[in-house]
C-alpha cells in the first residue's frame, strides 16, 4: 500500500504511507480484522541505483537482500503511522512487521528466460561492469541497457504459522511485502534468489493461507475498467471469476498494471473467498458493502 515514486524523498514516502494508514485505521474502526501487505518496487529501485553507483567501491547486494531491507523499512513506516492513526480512534490493535519469505520452485520456467525489467536504464559500459557481479542486462535500444530478472510463481508463505500466531495474539501483522523475499530449498534450509515476485499474487496466496474472508487489493482507481482510456471505458462492479477471466483472456487488462490484480482476485475467489479491487479511500466502504451483502463498491470478484 505504498503510494510513492522512486524519486520521492524519505519525508514524501512517510507522508504517503501516513495517508494510506488513515484509511486502514478506518477499516479497523469499522470492526474488520486486518493483515497488511505492500509493494516495494520504488524502494527496491532506489537500492538498485545505490548498488550501481557504488559498484566500484562495495559489491552490490543481492536482490533478496534488497527485498528484506525494504520490507523492514516500509513496515517501520507503517507501524509508526498506524500507531498514531489507531490511537486517534481509540483502537487497541498493535501493528507488527514481519520479515517474511516466499517459497518458489528453482525449476520455475521464469528462470530459463528472465524478462522482468527492474531498476533504471544505464549505458552499455555500466551494464557490463554490473554483469561481472552475475546480473543479467539487456540492450533496450535508445534508452540503454536494463537489468532483467525472473518473476516465478509464489508457492508458499514460509512464515504463515508465525503470522497466525501473531494474529491470535491481537497483533495487526504486516507481512510478505513486495511479494515476499524469494527463496528456494537448499538442503534442510533455504536460500534467497535473484527474482522479483508479484505482490498481488503473493497477497492472494497469503490471504488463502491465513484463511481470510476477503482479499482487498487497493489501487489508484475505484474499479477495474475495460476499455481504459477510451470513450467506451466501463467500470466493472460485481463479477464472477469466469466472466473476469474471459475479459483477461481478451486482453482487457495490462500485464504491468491491472492484469496481476485481476489474476490475484480470481485466484482468491476461486478458493472460496471474495476479492475486491478498489481505490484506497474506498476500502472501508467496499468491505462494509460485502459484509452487508450489497457488493456495490469497487470491483467485487466472487467464485463462479
Amino acid at each position: 500500500m505504498t503510494a510513492t515514486d522512486g524519486a520521492a524523498r524519505p519525508v514524501d514516502q512517510e507522508e504517503a504511507i501516513g495517508r494510506a494508514m488513515e484509511h486502514v485505521a478506518d477499516l479497523l474502526a469499522a470492526g474488520s480484522e486486518v493483515v497488511l501487505t505492500h509493494g516495494n518496487g520504488p524502494q527496491v529501485g532506489n537500492l538498485l541505483v545505490k548498488n550501481e553507483i557504488a559498484a566500484d567501491v562495495v559489491p552490490p547486494v543481492p536482490l533478496d537482500w534488497c527485498g528484506a531491507q525494504t520490507q523492514g523499512t516500509i513496515a517501520l513506516l507503517i507501524m509508526n503511522a498506524l500507531d498514531g492513526a489507531l490511537a486517534a480512534r481509540s483502537i487497541q490493535a498493535r501493528p507488527v512487521g514481519l520479515v517474511s519469505r516466499t517459497l518458489i520452485d528453482p525449476k520455475d520456467p521464469g528462470f530459463a528466460s528472465p524478462s522482468k525489467p527492474i531498476g533504471r536504464y544505464v549505458p552499455r559500459l555500466e551494464a557490463e561492469k554490473l554483469s561481472v557481479h552475475g546480473q543479467i542486462w539487456q540492450d533496450r535500444g535508445q534508452k540503454g541497457w536494463r537489468r532483467v530478472v525472473a518473476s516465478p510463481e509464489p508457492l508458499e508463505i514460509l512464515e504463515v504459522e508465525a503470522i497466525k500466531t501473531l494474529i491470535a495474539g491481537g497483533f495487526l501483522v504486516i507481512a510478505s511485502g513486495g511479494g515476499g523475499i524469494p527463496v528456494v530449498r537448499q538442503g534442510k534450509g533455504f536460500k534467497g534468489v535473484e527474482a522479483v515476485l508479484d505482490k498481488d499474487l503473493t497477497a492472494a496466496l497469503l490471504a488463502r493461507q491465513i484463511n481470510a474472508d476477503v482479499l482487498v487489493i487497493a489501487t489508484d482507481v475505484p474499479n477495474a475498467v475495460i476499455g481504459w482510456g477510451t470513450e467506451q471505458a466501463q467500470s466493472i462492479g460485481k463479477i464472477s471469476t469466469t466472466e473476469l477471466r474471459k475479459m483477461a483472456a481478451n486482453g482487457y487488462f495490462a500485464s504491468g498494471s491491472m492484469g496481476p490484480k485481476v489474476e490475484a482476485a480470481c485466484r482468491f475467489a476461486e478458493n472460496g473467498g471474495i476479492s475486491v479491487v478498489t481505490s484506497l479511500d474506498q476500502i472501508r466502504e467496499a468491505v462494509t458493502s460485502i459484509e452487508n451483502g450489497r457488493f456495490d463498491v469497487g470491483t467485487i470478484v466472487v467464485g463462479s
